[in-house]
């Protein structure tokens, strides 16, 4: 054992954070701590290292050999690379710090053995210099690996750009891991491209320590972890295996516990009945006393949280002819530099296509090129009927000193504040969140805004750059689930492999300055393995007849529960049509085989 969290607590103010947290850590492990935004996750994760205090709760770590790797890179002036690389290190900066309150010791006077503390002082000083030799080394190999020049080392990493600060972040994962027993990881994927990511991925599962990792990347969980932690309402829930194990397995969860607290429930109530009618029959007879204290001795069951959903329909515009966008031997130059050069795309309509590729290699230039954001050279046609909706990777299209509510109204007008304030609740922006300036809105809040606008407009071709940015899991579920309802055309940019998986049929990767299209899924196309299934929303229909789908070759009987994908719900729409089912309202997830959506798993 590493490291042993019990009944952990923490608030700040009146808002209790964490209320029983519970996590063991163990050699070999790799865990992923989930939850929603603002669950607690960052918080929990200081607290394991020891950066925060616990209000309640004990902490029990077994090593001092633990690394760290912060959400955010530093940017500070008076932070050095070197700096960033070398902490923290548990034991070594343990070592730092006994040097520092030794020096402190001898600048007062105040010591009783001094022969004892200068020896002391003495070994101390002289495993610091064997670490700073060693750990210079691996830091300059470090650095080569992610393609950094080891001059960067001296330099503050104020000056760097934001691909590199990303690369020394990456680089300090590297150094960490070959001296630490367990290594913490606070979203290490963010802002990081597919390749860079799948080199993480590999070089954690051949580490040596174990792993603890806060993610919102459902691809990286499904490669790295073999078990979930999630925070939700301040308590933490355990399950073996992977993401999508773990999705399966909290549906079961649920619907196990929601079935008991209504078993518990409708028992309370009849026996509480049964009290009640003693007492009015038996007035003089304490007998319904008795009935209450065994109701208060039943064992009680805890109702499942309400989780409260994202509900996103986009609405497309009519239809657009036939050829959407055509680009024949197109060319971007930017600065003098040319960023990309034969392009070659037919983009017809209902074409879902996923655009990847390494940071810097032009992929956000491409699609404002395909759509006319920027100039190019060569032959762009894009069809009249052609209402194209463009989401901006740095939300670029927000007024930091407007409201969210009327930032909406610049899209549809003053006099429709009502429906741009019901938008923004369906995407849980309510209350102050909605008065709020966007400047002071989190990552999150401000994608929700950017995409509410989106909503806002009729369109059939929607061009997004990266819209998974800052939203956490269930936002990602719901925003696929929501396009893969839309019938108009696709075109986005993203990291995300996941959703490159379960929303487009189609991908181009951008490289050295040319594109390469294939269809099929990104997992496809590298010819992976099957390693997972993909996890989708489903909608509950009732079998009112029977009937048998001859797309996946199932017959279905009356009365019979059917889970439909949106991606299955072509086979079944004569069905729906027809009268053969009917919609209950219910949802659940279900798994579905990326390598052949319309079959029935």
């Amino acid at each position: 054992m590493l490291l042993k969290a019990s009944s952990v607590s923490k608030s700040f103010g009146p808002v209790k954070v964490l209320k029983e947290t519970d996590l063991q850590i163990n050699r070999g492990d790799n865990i992923g701590l989930i939850g929603v935004n603002g669950a607690g996750k960052s918080t929990f994760l200081k607290i394991l290292l020891g950066e925060l205090k616990q209000d309640t709760g004990e902490i029990l770590r077994y090593t001092e050999k633990i690394g760290y790797l912060p959400q955010f890179a530093e940017s500070s002036p008076d932070i050095t690379v070197k700096d960033v690389l070398g902490r923290p290190y548990g034991y070594v900066e343990r070592m730092k710090k006994r040097i520092r309150d030794i020096e402190d010791l001898m600048a007062s006077g105040d010591i009783g053995d001094w022969n004892a503390v200068a020896e002391e002082y003495s070994m101390l000083e002289s495993s610091m210099k064997d670490y700073a030799a060693d750990d210079k080394r691996r830091m300059m190999e470090a650095l080569n690996k992610v393609g950094l020049s080891s001059d960067l080392m001296d330099r503050s990493m104020y000056s760097l750009s934001g691909g590199e600060r990303t690369k020394v972040m990456l680089t300090r994962i590297l150094v960490q891991a070959e001296e630490c027993d367990l290594l913490f990881l606070d979203e290490p994927t963010s802002h990081l491209d597919i390749e860079t990511v799948e080199f993480l991925e590999d070089f954690l599962l051949d580490a040596d320590c174990a792993v603890v990792v806060i993610s919102h990347d459902r691809y990286f969980l499904d490669k790295i972890v073999t078990r979930v932690s999630e925070i939700s309402n301040g308590k933490t829930r355990e399950y073996k295996g992977n993401y999508s194990d773990f999705v399966v397995k909290k549906m079961i969860d649920i619907d196990r516990m929601e079935k008991e607290f209504q078993r518990y429930s409708s028992k309370k109530r009849t026996q509480e009945e049964i009290a009640e009618e003693l007492h009015r029959d038996q007035w003089f007879s304490t007998v319904h006393k008795t009935r209450k204290k065994l109701i208060s001795k039943m064992d009680a069951k805890e109702k499942p949280e309400d989780m409260e959903s994202i509900t996103v329909r986009i609405q497309a515009a009519e239809k657009s002819g036939k050829n959407v966008i055509t680009a024949k031997n197109l060319s971007v130059e930017l600065g003098g530099k040319t960023i990309v050069d034969e392009i070659n795309l037919d983009i017809m309509k209902g074409d879902r296509i996923g655009i990847f590729g390494s940071n810097g290699e032009g992929k956000s230039t491409l699609i404002k090129a395909l759509i006319a954001e920027i100039p190019s050279n060569g032959e762009l046609w894009i069809a009249p009927g052609a209402k194209i909706g463009y989401y901006a990777q740095n939300h670029d299209g927000l007024d930091m000193n407007l409201t969210a509510e009327e930032q909406l109204t610049t899209v549809i007008g003053t006099e429709r504040r009502l429906e741009a304030r019901n938008m923004l609740a369906r995407l849980l922006l309510r209350g102050d969140d909605v008065d709020r300036l966007i400047s002071t809105l989190s990552g999150g809040q401000r994608a929700r805004v950017a995409l509410a606008m989106l909503l806002l407009k009729e369109t059939n071709v929607l061009v997004l750059d990266e819209p998974t940015n800052y939203l956490d899991i269930p936002t990602r579920h719901a925003v696929e689930k929501a396009l893969n309802e839309y019938d108009g055309t696709l075109l986005v940019v993203t990291h995300d492999r996941y959703f490159l998986d379960s929303v487009c049929t189609g991908t181009i990767e951008v490289k050295n300055g040319k594109i390469s299209q294939s269809a099929g899924t990104y997992s496809e196309r590298k010819g992976m393995a099957n390693i997972r299934e993909i996890v989708m929303d489903a909608d509950e229909f009732r079998v009112l007849s029977p009937f048998k789908n001859w797309v996946n070759g199932r017959k279905y009987t009356k009365g019979e529960r059917v889970l439909v994908t949106p991606a299955e719900l072509g086979s079944f729409q004569w069905a729906i049509d027809q009268g053969k089912i009917k919609r209950t309202g219910g949802k659940q997830r279900k798994k579905v085989c990326v390598d052949n959506e319309n079959k029935q798993p």
